[in-house]
């Protein structure tokens, strides 16, 4: 008698728990209390990007290039040093990815220079060739550790820039040694979100090297897709330290979009690595720019450059290229440009996310439209209904009654599976949906096998009562061994696989664990409660 009591209440605390935890997922929702809300849960089941729309992204990070970044840093700092040391040297370049060469003008200054490397340069070694040049190549393993870095810092600069965006249950994780996987489901611009996402935003203030006779030759106009030619037209006469980078301009009249040619200092003045903020403001005349601020260290280079470069131009890469009229103190910045209101605040989003340590590239690009989702989710919802429907009519045709009953803990498992999702708010996916048709199967089977250790029970003579009970003993042990199998399956699919494969193992490991309780508890509380009503002589089975 308690054991039927104690299955009763259980089930009955399982169904209702299931209900709470699913209404947030259904229309009947914002008309709940406000108490409801508060207390109770409220998030429910997220459709996942095949169901509601979005984008699915598979960035590779170019890792090789962190280290060629890192690299060229460390030959900033060397060249830095040595000039603080008052050590003479012809030049400080980078040959290789992993190399810096250093020729000095005395071989009797190598000692000095072998002493400052050891001391502050650990992460290189040191070889020299002749009396006054000096290679310092990189260790192996801070190459590979920086480029796991890089993937990680990645990571996490994505997520926070997706965070800002404001997209609702993005999915960002690692595949693999470089690839990073972004799943934006609901996003209505799709090339806003991959131009925030692969946006390096490296911000860097430059000088401009108008003292060159190339700065004066540079076109002031250039189509757009035509920086390229500019770039290999003037190439050869670039000087070692300069390069060209482009402005975008916007004509005010007709909206056309060109871009300027400016020959700019290669080595950064400032970096935005002392940024402590960075906010869209609005101009006198209703243009958008970015208000940025300084942290301490920032703000007194920041002082001292524009002291020391009065009346010539500064450029923070292709934002603006503003002329220095005088000392700039507080720690505080504008980047002006021809960009919108929008575009103001992409850029915002990503100075104060941080920059990408290295470049990131597209290497599969999926968009799927939201009346698509809409399709899939019918279509998922009907072949639910349809194979919901032959099953719960063939179980009522071949075991009657019984059927009736098995049909019962079949919609008790998908009550209890919605709820599971929903408390969890796992996202829920066409595979996932997949996943839940294939649970009504496996329900189905486990009250097949019960029913016929009930049939041979009841052949050999046994009362109703007992054949029911040895039938669910006997086929307890085939019932777990079955559904174990099949976990272990699920949880391997949900380890290794991606996407919309966890999405299918997430239902199948759900709807598994749960139909052990409605097939082994659901089922028998019923054959319980008819067997307490008086002596059953017969079953309809």
């Amino acid at each position: 008698m308690k054991a039927v009591q104690g299955r009763l209440i259980l089930l009955g605390l399982a169904v209702i728990a299931s209900v709470v935890l699913f209404i947030p997922s259904t229309p009947l929702f914002p008309h709940m209390p406000e108490w409801w809300k508060e207390y109770l849960p409220n998030k429910g089941i997220t459709l996942g990007l095949d169901l509601q729309g979005g984008i699915h992204l598979v960035l590779e990070v170019e890792s090789d290039r962190a280290v060629e970044i890192a690299m060229d840093r460390l030959m900033n700092n060397m060249t830095d040093i040595l000039a603080e040391k008052k050590i003479p040297v012809e030049s400080v370049k980078r040959t290789t990815p992993t190399e810096i060469t250093v020729t000095l003008v005395s071989p009797t200054d190598k000692d000095a220079l072998l002493k400052i490397a050891d001391d502050q340069f650990t992460i290189l070694t040191a070889s020299s060739p002749s009396d006054r040049v000096v290679v310092f190549s990189m260790k192996a393993q801070e190459a590979e550790r920086i480029k796991k870095q890089s993937v990680n810092q990645a990571l996490e600069t994505i997520r926070n820039r997706i965070d800002e965006f404001g997209v609702a249950e993005p999915l960002i994780q690692q595949q693999g040694p470089r690839q990073i996987v972004v799943q934006l489901p609901g996003v209505k611009d799709p090339a806003r979100a991959k131009a925030l996402i692969k946006n390096t935003a490296l911000l860097e203030f430059k000088m401009l090297d108008e003292d060159s006779p190339l700065a004066k030759e540079l076109p002031s106009g250039v189509p757009v897709g035509k920086e390229g030619d500019i770039a290999r037209e003037f190439g050869p006469k670039i000087p070692p330290e300069d390069e060209i980078l482009f402005e975008r301009t916007v004509d005010k009249d007709s909206r056309l979009v060109t871009k300027k040619a400016y020959l700019v200092k290669k080595r950064a003045v400032l970096t935005g690595d002392v940024l402590t903020d960075a906010r869209v403001s609005i101009g006198e005349f209703q243009n958008a720019y970015v208000s940025i601020n300084f942290d301490s260290t920032g703000a007194k280079l920041f002082e001292r450059i524009t002291a020391e470069n009065v009346k010539k131009r500064m450029d923070n890469t292709v934002y603006s290229a503003p002329v220095i009229q005088e000392r700039i103190g507080g720690g505080r910045a504008q980047i002006t440009g021809s960009f919108t209101t929008e575009e103001a605040n992409d850029l915002a989003i990503v100075l104060r996310a941080g920059a990408l340590p290295a470049p990131v590239k597209i290497i599969q690009d999926l968009t799927v439209g939201p009346s698509l989702g809409r399709d899939s989710i019918a279509k998922g919802v009907r072949s639910t209904i349809i194979a919901g429907g032959v099953v719960i009519f063939f179980m009522v045709l071949y075991y009657r009654m019984s059927g009736a009953i098995a049909d019962f803990a079949l919609i008790l498992n998908l009550i209890c599976l919605l709820g599971a999702l929903a408390g969890l708010n796992a996202t829920l996916t066409l595979p996932g949906i997949a996943g839940i048709i294939l649970t009504i199967g496996m329900g189905v089977d486990s009250n097949v096998l019960i029913f016929e250790r009930i049939r041979e029970e009841l052949r050999t003579g046994k009362p109703v009562r007992p054949a029911i009970d040895a039938g669910y003993d006997k086929a307890f042990l085939t019932i777990v061994d079955s559904h174990v199998t099949t976990l272990i399956t699920g949880l391997a699919l949900f380890l290794f696989g991606t996407g919309p494969i966890k999405g299918f193992a997430v239902t199948l490991c759900l709807g598994i664990a749960i139909n052990l309780f409605t097939a082994l508890v659901g089922t028998k509380v019923i054959f319980d409660l008819i067997n307490r009503r008086g002596k059953v002589e017969r079953l309809s089975i």
